[in-house]
């Protein structure tokens, strides 16, 4: 019922105590921001559009892809361009795989753990592959005991999360056959087909329909064996990507991860919002702002809302009495209890009880992430005043989280400027990173402002026109290729485009000086 789905959504947001990172204010704050992003647009229960501020590409929400990219591939594209080196370098590659095996074996009860939890988090619709792995991330660094290297290639932080992916696709199939509603991104398309096959899901999948159900479960088990063959047998070629210099693969990932915003709405406004969120991510991974924390808000913003006012709707205040309430519950605060104990920071290491953090013992030093955490708060009081403006049902969400993260910003700020040196709360990448000091480091904003020529570029003569000049000017300015590798990479990158331009019917984003001339496509 909605009662026990909201739980279950709180249940969620449970993980944010484990993925809090070495300031819990920071986490939490991060938690509220993603959970105000992700109630912009209509609101649940009366329709109302909250927090669109006269933009129209506002209307639907901010799309789970434009917030994938932003926070997380556009900081790291930006983090390894700098650093002028390949991904990895110097290691053995094609070796170890029955170590593997035996690895998996030893951890055997953690993974079919993290399968449960994978299969159950799967068939709650909406949820689904967005946050999974995190949350099984977590699950692992709560649990462990022995010798944790979480962070330093501890081989259960990839057991989890992986035994937890591979079981959220079966249980995503539950919502998806029986009730029509899609309990993933993936089973939406899934379910797109069914209904061409003039396959109609629901009730009869269990019954008159039954070998229909069993032909999809055994296809899905023969795609994992064949998915597995193949990604073994395709496994060193593709590692070997990490050893080329990555300032020549960046062109291809910035080109590749705008094609993939503008798949959202198919508007410009989409890889607007990627540069904006790029650049909010890039603050937040140097100020040690869990971003894991964010998305898990995100996601699960519309999921509590939804069944928050469901419940109450049908069952007032007593929804809490409910049996499964409380199993739910207890579940809920036994994970807070665990998660405050085992926390780990953005690295992924346990974060320690003792104050260790990399610091610089100066206050002029800490005014750069202090005027963030300023910011921040000032973004949470637009949403609060923006809250206030709308009925009570509607209000209700986003008021009480902007009213948490004020609190939770009202506690980070003094940590910031009056806590002594180490304190969890100071964090400085620019400042105590590991790149701090060697030679060959760019600037921190150089990646953002290429992807921001390639968006400008855009809006100018069109997104084919724009990669057909970017790719050129990247290599020859910023890779120092020759001319040769210049002109191979860009046809073989305005080829790939195409052809998935043409595989998806789709038209590409045009700009000012396109639409003045009428260009035909691929330049449309």
């Amino acid at each position: 019922g909605s009662a026990e789905l909201f739980m279950l959504a709180l249940f969620g947001l449970s993980m944010v105590a484990v993925l809090a990172g070495r300031s819990l204010a920071k986490g939490i704050a991060a938690c509220c921001t993603g959970l105000i992003i992700g109630s912009i647009g209509g609101a649940p229960a009366t329709g109302e559009f909250r927090m669109i501020f006269g933009f129209d590409y506002l209307y639907d929400g901010i799309p789970l892809v434009i917030i994938g990219l932003g926070f997380f591939a556009v900081p790291e594209i930006a983090d390894l361009l700098r650093k002028n080196a390949a991904i990895a370098s110097g290691n053995a590659l094609g070796s170890g795989w029955f170590q593997g095996l035996r690895d998996w074996w030893a951890n055997i009860w953690l993974s079919i753990r993290c399968s449960g939890f994978g299969c159950i988090i799967g068939a709650i619709p909406g949820l689904g592959g967005s946050v999974v792995d995190w949350i099984a991330y977590g699950h692992a660094v709560q649990t462990v005991k022995k010798d944790p290297q979480f962070g330093k290639g501890d081989i259960r932080g990839v057991v989890a999360p992986e035994s937890a992916n591979n079981a959220m696709q079966g249980g995503a199939l539950l919502p998806t056959m029986l009730f029509g509603i899609p309990g993933s991104g993936s089973m939406a398309v899934f379910l797109g087909g069914m209904v061409l096959l003039g396959i109609q899901p629901g009730p009869s999948m269990v019954g008159a329909d039954l070998n229909i159900t069993y032909s999809v479960i055994w296809s899905l088990a023969l795609a994992n064996v064949m998915g597995a063959g193949i990604c073994l047998a395709l496994a060193i070629p593709i590692s070997k990507l990490t050893q080329i210099p990555f300032q020549r693969l960046a062109p291809f990932m910035i080109v590749l991860i705008c094609f993939a915003a503008f798949q959202a709405t198919r508007s410009l406004a989409d890889l607007v919002a990627l540069l904006g969120l790029g650049v909010l991510g890039v603050l937040m991974k140097r100020f040690g702002w869990p971003r894991p924390a964010l998305l898990i808000g995100y996601v699960l913003a519309p999921q509590a809302e939804t069944y928050l006012y469901q419940a109450l709707q049908f069952n007032g205040w007593d929804f809490i009495f409910r049996p499964g309430v409380i199993v739910i519950a207890l579940m809920t605060l036994a994970s807070i209890w665990f998660g405050l104990r085992n926390r780990i920071d953005e690295h992924g290491h346990v974060v320690p009880n003792e104050d260790d953090a990399p610091d610089v013992p100066s206050l002029r030093a800490h005014l750069p992430q202090i005027t963030f955490a300023v910011a921040m708060a000032g973004a949470m009081l637009i949403a609060l005043n923006d809250a206030l403006k709308h009925d009570f049902l509607g209000q209700v969400f986003p008021l009480s989280v902007s009213i948490i993260g004020l609190v939770m910003l009202a506690i980070l700020i003094p940590q910031l400027v009056r806590g002594k040196a180490g304190h969890h709360s100071h964090f400085d990448a620019e400042l105590t990173g590991d790149h701090v000091g060697q030679p060959g480091i760019g600037n921190l904003w150089g990646g953002l402002a290429w992807i921001a020529g390639l968006v400008g570029l855009t809006a100018l003569i069109g997104f084919y026109g724009a990669m057909l000049l970017f790719f050129p000017v990247f290599l020859i300015v910023r890779a120092r290729a020759g001319l040769l590798a210049t002109v191979l990479m860009t046809a073989g990158a305005a080829g790939i485009i195409l052809l998935l331009a043409w595989a998806l019917s789709l038209n590409f984003p045009s700009g000012m000086l396109q639409d003045a001339m009428d260009l035909p496509w691929p330049f449309r």
